[in-house]
């Protein structure tokens, strides 16, 4: 397949200002008015973009993508209804609030439904730095991708097969309006580069992966690292082999180690709360880390990906402390959910905000020699955590450690735990942060965990 000539879709078709998108909003919302609606509010967005993808030196894929999306949300009292559309002509956006009246007309009251308080607006506006285009043509983006998989074949002549590198570079923006009076808009981008390699020694075949993204492609790595380090770490895990059933200390990698802090969030989220789904119900005030841990949301940190002045309801965002000295100090609300539990919104609509784990003071080098024997986790499959008791067991490979030092590499073992029990059990956070997501921390120490092999 030939790449196409043309410059990527967002020079193509620039895409509206927030100015634009609120012209649209403040149409539909005096038409929700006009029905008679006692509040409304809606979001826009629009996004445009492109992937390629490369496979053996040669082209597979080169996608673009053009979104644009409307979502209405009107309220007759505590009645609620909602609709989508594409269409933002003014017959389309009529259609759709007529259809967001009608349903919320059938529906039965909710006395918990409505917008947020308007006194919590967020007022502040902040330029967070989130909107860095990349003037890369298709071609530009396939010889990076060539280059990526071109770097991770090199590595060693184990390695076989590609299953190929993918480039992808997408810019949007978005904006949320209510009956209150708010409009907030925001322009963002998100890039990244990522490539899979296989590797066999004759009797075991063996995949990894690597990848960088983030907002702005000048501070992603060079496409021959991320290739070199998806290469270096599938031939590691060649001659992996099972444990036999013990139990030991686990280490898990910063990129394993943010699903921990990801059960964390859903546990201490409204809807966990008020459904009475959630392992540290009763826990408020209560030490559920070791007291060396402390976990703050930093909403406003630069270029971050998950960094928002204001929540998906308009409420404005805080930076908040949510665990203090290992002890839970709060809630993760919105305006809905607070009020379900008679407590007020935390500005958390639609989630958390960049959660920040404190770091320590060693590289995983360093917390490797700490725990002495133990395992390194670098991969986890499955779903195995419960969210209402906290149990853990999930499908693990990495490397078992002897004095400190990778001595062989693991696959086909289950480990498992008790969230409550492992976040009290976790004897040294590590200073290798992991900033590529919405949840920000290094390598997990964990004293002592189940790990299911053979025997």
């Amino acid at each position: 397949m030939k790449p196409e000539s043309a410059r990527p879709a967002q020079a193509e078709a620039p895409l509206p200002s927030p100015a634009d998108l609120q012209a649209v909003a403040a149409r539909v919302l005096e038409m929700a008015r006009a029905v008679g609606t006692t509040q409304a509010e809606t979001s826009l967005s629009y996004s445009r973009g492109y992937s390629v993808g490369v496979r053996n030196g040669e082209v597979e894929s080169l996608e673009f993508q053009r979104d644009r999306s409307l979502g209405i949300t009107v309220y007759f009292g505590h009645r609620r209804g909602n609709a989508s559309t594409g269409d933002l002509s003014d017959a389309g956006l009529r259609a759709c609030v007529e259809a967001a009246a009608t349903i919320a007309r059938v529906t039965e009251e909710d006395p918990c439904s409505g917008l947020a308080e308007p006194e919590r607006m967020a007022r502040e506006r902040p330029d967070l730095e989130l909107d860095h285009p990349w003037d890369l043509a298709p071609e530009e983006a396939i010889e990076r991708a060539r280059a990526c998989e071109a770097a991770a074949l090199a590595v060693d002549k184990r390695i076989e097969q590609s299953e190929g590198a993918g480039l992808s570079t997408s810019r949007g923006v978005a904006l949320y309006a209510n009956s209150h009076g708010f409009f907030g808009g925001r322009t963002g981008t998100q890039h990244s580069l990522s490539c899979a390699v296989v590797a066999t020694d004759g009797q075991s075949m063996q995949r990894d992966y690597w990848w960088d993204g983030g907002r702005n492609p000048s501070r992603m790595d060079a496409p021959e690292r991320i290739g070199r380090r998806a290469g270096e770490r599938t031939v590691a895990r060649l001659g992996s082999k099972p444990l036999s059933t013990r139990t030991a200390p686990i280490l898990f990698v910063p990129e394993m180690a943010r699903g921990l802090f990801g059960h964390f969030v859903g546990a201490i989220s409204g809807a966990s709360l008020y459904r009475k789904a959630s392992f540290l119900l009763d826990k408020l005030d209560q030490p559920v880390f070791a007291p060396m841990v402390q976990i703050e949301q930093q909403p406003r940190l630069l270029q971050a990906a998950s960094s928002a002045a204001y929540d998906q309801e308009g409420v404005a965002t805080n930076q908040r402390r949510l665990v203090e000295d290992g002890v839970l100090r709060g809630w993760v609300l919105g305006s809905y959910s607070a009020r379900k539990l008679g407590l007020e919104t935390t500005g958390n609509a639609g989630g958390v905000f960049n959660l920040v784990v404190r770091p320590g003071e060693l590289d995983q080098a360093a917390l490797l020699r700490e725990m002495g024997e133990g395992l390194l986790v670098t991969e986890l499959m499955g779903q195995g955590a419960n969210g209402v008791t906290g149990d853990y067991s999930r499908g693990a490979a990495g490397f078992w450690i002897q004095n400190g030092e990778i001595v062989a590499p693991v696959e086909g073992i289950t480990i498992a735990g008790n969230l409550l029990e492992m976040y009290r059990d976790i004897h040294a956070l590590g200073s290798d942060v992991d900033a590529r997501s919405g949840i920000r921390c290094g390598s997990v120490l964990i004293g002592k965990m189940t790990i299911a092999g053979e025997g």
